[in-house]
């Protein structure tokens, strides 16, 4: 079968994640993508294995825009304010992008060394920024974790609708980050006292 002219992974991809971003990752499927891009859907298994070679090529894309993303906001920052200018990158690109953002969430296939050097990528972008904190290998990666974890959680609940209250949410994230980065440092100053 011969591919339609100007169709190419990248616009299958890009396509699937305007309707995840729009409509829910769920509703991705080959049918639903093809019938954005007009073609049938056999044609995409021109460029994707399947739906789950296109979940994962999605996620994928999905990982190395927020890297991008993370990289960017890091730029010409140091210590508090790179992590805060990260935890801010991180939260609006879950805002931004929700179905491309749920895309990314789950480890990548240990046997998929493309995945894993983009996870990785973010992950050493995140580590960097936290060098000026002098922690050890294990112990920036506990703080990239919770750091994580502290995005995850506010950009889910908020999209889940879960802030009721008439409170500024962006005050509210603001609080929590400083918050989370008075704890490490003095976590950081404890630990130059006693070494």
């Amino acid at each position: 079968m011969v591919a339609k002219a100007g169709l190419d992974r990248m616009t299958v991809v890009r396509t699937a994640a305007e309707l995840a971003d729009s409509l829910g990752l769920h509703q991705v499927t080959l049918a639903a993508v093809a019938s954005r891009l007009g073609v049938r859907t056999p044609s995409l298994y021109n460029h994707v294995e399947g739906l789950g070679g296109l979940l994962r090529e999605l996620a994928l894309y999905g990982i190395n825009k927020l890297g991008k993303r993370l990289e960017r906001a890091a730029v010409g920052k140091a210590t508090d304010d790179a992590v805060k200018a990260i935890m801010q990158a991180y939260r609006s690109f879950a805002r931004e992008h929700p179905g491309l953002y749920e895309a990314t969430l789950h480890a990548p296939d240990m046997n998929d060394t493309e995945a894993q050097r983009a996870s990785e990528e973010v992950v050493n972008i995140l580590l960097t920024v936290l060098e000026p904190f002098g922690l050890q290998k294990n112990e920036a990666l506990h703080v990239v974790r919770g750091l994580r974890s502290l995005a995850h959680g506010f950009a889910s609940l908020e999209s889940a609708g879960a802030f009721g209250l008439p409170l500024d949410r962006d005050e509210s994230y603001r609080l929590m980050v400083d918050l989370f980065l008075r704890g490490l440092n003095t976590i950081c100053d404890d630990k130059s006292v006693h070494d």
